[in-house]
């Protein structure tokens, strides 16, 4: 059942926390320093390919939170932190070395803090569906 809330809650969290972060904060700040010409139109996004990469997002987080034995606010902020940091800089140092998408590591570099931020808050959010741990 954990599994399964996490994903589901995690999953809507980091939609809307993205779209927070990533499409109204830092939006005009990154688009400099991207390449954003493959981008689609926003009327020509395929919502289900979003709403399926963010519940899949969500379950492995979920997943490396619960095998990481997490239990309280802090380890979901810092298991949160730090597979946001891995994961992203993994995705954005694998553009930037096979295509023009970046312009330099600044935004890798920048993207992957915001990630982790982002996946810290996440993380907490999916931890604190869990409930309290039951006392054996």
């Amino acid at each position: 059942m954990k599994i399964l809330r996490g994903t589901l809650f995690g999953g809507i969290a980091y939609f809307l926390i993205g779209w927070l972060v990533y499409g109204v904060l830092l939006y005009n700040f990154f688009a400099p320093m991207t390449n954003t010409c493959a981008n689609r139109p926003e009327g020509e996004m395929i919502w289900w390919a979003m709403i399926l990469s963010n519940l899949l997002i969500a379950l492995f987080l979920t997943l490396f939170l619960k095998w990481s034995g997490a239990r309280g606010i802090v380890d979901g902020l810092k298991t949160g932190a730090l597979f946001g940091a891995l994961f992203t800089a993994t995705i954005d140092l694998s553009l930037f070395s096979m295509t023009t998408m970046y312009n330099s590591l600044v935004p890798v570099v920048l993207e992957t803090l915001a990630s982790a931020v982002v996946m810290a808050i996440v993380g907490m959010i999916i931890v604190l569906t869990w409930g309290r741990p039951k006392e054996i």
